[in-house]
């Protein structure tokens, strides 16, 4: 009789997601271990409690949590999806970027800086208005329009004076005139599942800040684009978010490695935490 998979799945709370994730590993039978990241330690020196799990999920709204408990899996030699190198790139947007870039992936144009002057100057260059984003971050959280030259100092004098490393990383974009939308599309492992635009009056059009929904469909143009940038940050699980630029088409601004998919699974009828499921159970040891 085959054994059956020993999944964990490692999260911080239980959301329609993981509810959904946890219905279809019950339905396929597998035994699975909810990891609470508020809960769990781990003792460096004891890597077999878990060297049994085939497989181990990674849910965590932490980026933090989430991150440094995959790389203490993957040093168990434990198989993550998604593994940490993956989660280390997606997860911070200037990693992100730079290997956009080194795969000639269509992108808006992105410039860093680390003092406030240096980042004036760029934002200046640029001509208004920019966006201000923080290099780690979710949800359009701390992003900043800024629309002129009083506000880019006021802003940046606020990020220099919080002290936190994060905010001591300038990441400066170009503003898009989007058409009231931007793309997300739901890509596991070599195939683009389904594809939503999110759709708002606010430039942010992120359903977490209120966006609505409505089915996109898979162009060849989508689909290749959306491959070639989850290839250039190692695969997996991820959400490759697009924004369609009037002149240059559509270009990738942010992919998200522990995405959520409450809006696209019911409007898209696609059965994304089944699908995820299936990724999982392929990449057990």
């Amino acid at each position: 009789m085959q054994r059956r998979l020993k999944i964990g799945v490692l999260y911080s709370r239980v959301r329609v997601e993981e509810k959904w994730i946890f219905a279809a590993m019950e339905k396929r039978g597998l035994d699975y271990e909810r990891l609470d990241d508020r809960a769990i330690s781990f003792d460096l020196a004891n890597a077999a409690p878990w060297q049994t799990f085939d497989a181990v999920l990674e849910r965590s709204i932490s980026y933090t949590s989430g991150l440094y408990a995959l790389r203490v899996l993957n040093s168990f030699g434990v198989p993550t999806v998604n593994t940490a190198m993956v989660a280390e790139i997606c997860g911070d947007k200037l990693s992100t970027s730079a290997m956009l870039a080194k795969a000639n992936v269509p992108q808006p144009r992105n410039v860093v800086a680390f003092t406030p002057e240096a980042a004036l100057e760029a934002i200046e260059s640029f001509g208004y208005p920019v966006v201000l984003k923080p290099v780690v971050g979710s949800w359009g959280r701390l992003l900043a329009k800024i629309n002129d030259r009083d506000a880019a100092e006021a802003v940046l004098e606020h990020k220099s004076t919080l002290g936190s490393v994060q905010h001591s990383v300038f990441y400066i974009q170009e503003f898009i005139r989007k058409p009231g939308r931007d793309i997300r599309a739901i890509v596991v492992g070599d195939r683009v599942l389904t594809a939503i635009y999110r759709k708002s009056e606010h430039w942010i059009t992120n359903t977490a800040r209120g966006g609505e929904g409505e089915i996109c469909p898979i162009t060849p143009e989508i689909e290749k684009i959306c491959l070639d940038a989850t290839a250039a940050v190692g695969g997996g699980i991820l959400a490759v978010d697009l924004i369609e630029h009037p002149e240059r088409g559509y270009l990738v601004n942010e992919i998200n490695h522990t995405m959520e998919f409450h809006t696209a699974q019911p409007i898209s009828g696609v059965d994304i935490a089944d699908e995820i499921v299936q990724y999982v159970m392929r990449a057990a040891k």
